[in-house]
């Protein structure tokens, strides 16, 4: 037998609000929970530079893509295990007790979203990298080709330009 859920009340000719907001009880809830499955570029950037030298970020970087996508740039630090082979490796390359976050191409993949399902079920604390290696390098920060190091310029859209952080 289906179940079909009542469809929310449209209270305006508005198209943002034809389904009205969430409660703030129930948005606080979901934004809160939301960070427990997400971290963003720049916080990434900032605990990884902030363990150069010897430090421990507190977390293992994972970049999820194929080998030819991480023989073509890839963020320094990050382990490479691509989602297919997940199953197999993790346990060669992570520890259990340390956290691990995911990666892919960008904002137009779920390659890392599937990674951070596989590594779940595998039993691992997991969030994703929100922006991928995309943002990584649009926003500035270096990375690695097999020409060596590289980095571009932060594209104005996505960091401010000038300043070392966007105050969000």
């Amino acid at each position: 037998m289906t179940t079909h859920l009542p469809a929310p009340a449209l209270t305006s000719a508005n198209p943002v609000l034809r389904v009205p907001p969430a409660a703030p009880a129930d948005a606080a809830a979901y934004f809160t929970a939301s960070l427990a499955f997400h971290t963003d570029v720049s916080d990434v950037a900032a605990a990884l530079e902030a363990a150069e030298g010897g430090g421990d970020p507190g977390f293992v970087l994972v970049d999820t893509r194929s080998t030819q996508a991480w023989d073509q740039g890839h963020i320094p630090g990050a382990v490479h295990l691509p989602t297919a082979q997940i199953p197999q490796l993790a346990g060669a390359f992570l520890d259990h007790a340390v956290p691990v976050v995911v990666h892919c191409w960008g904002p137009g993949c779920n390659g890392a979203v599937r990674a951070a399902a596989a590594l779940a079920g595998l039993g691992y604390q997991v969030k994703e990298m929100l922006g991928g290696i995309e943002y990584w390098i649009r926003e500035g920060f270096g990375y690695r080709t097999a020409e060596g190091p590289a980095r571009r310029d932060p594209d104005a859209l996505t960091a401010p330009l000038g300043a070392d952080a966007c105050g969000c």
